[in-house]
């Protein structure tokens, strides 16, 4: 996007999640994002030129608890999070303690720490005894 009320632009598989300024009335914008997104839609172009390879979800490395954790964040987690514009990424377990980022519309949404505390973290402590906390990393 080359448009000065744009903060930033997270484009994931299925979704693209626009961050705008923190002083611009969505209003003003809404309808020029909007047919930006659509106009390049129709054109066929592809929005993203280099090719990146996907991080695989384990690394050989991983410890059983961190399988686990980034199984549950896979399978139960990641789905919820994509369908309202956002995604979560594992960052790192130590002490018992999980760190994810989180992208998207996520990163910046008052919701987020709700939904980290009360959903994420809630459903990882109750399922891996291991688990004693949730954070967001780089929040």
């Amino acid at each position: 996007f080359n448009f000065a009320a744009v903060d930033r632009v997270f484009i994931a598989s299925n979704f693209v999640t626009v961050t705008k300024k923190a002083d611009i009335p969505w209003e003003d914008i809404q309808q020029h994002i909007r047919g930006q997104i659509k106009n390049f839609l129709e054109s066929g172009k592809q929005p993203i030129t280099t090719q990146f390879e996907k991080d695989p979800l384990f690394d050989e490395n991983d410890s059983e608890s961190v399988k686990k954790i980034k199984g549950i964040l896979d399978e139960y987690i990641r789905p919820a999070v994509e369908q309202d514009g956002g995604a979560i990424v594992f960052h790192s377990f130590k002490d018992g303690i999980v760190k994810v980022l989180l992208q998207g519309s996520c990163s910046g949404c008052p919701s987020s720490t709700v939904t980290l505390k009360a959903g994420i973290e809630n459903l990882l402590t109750r399922m891996l005894p291991e688990v004693k906390s949730v954070e967001a990393e780089g929040v």
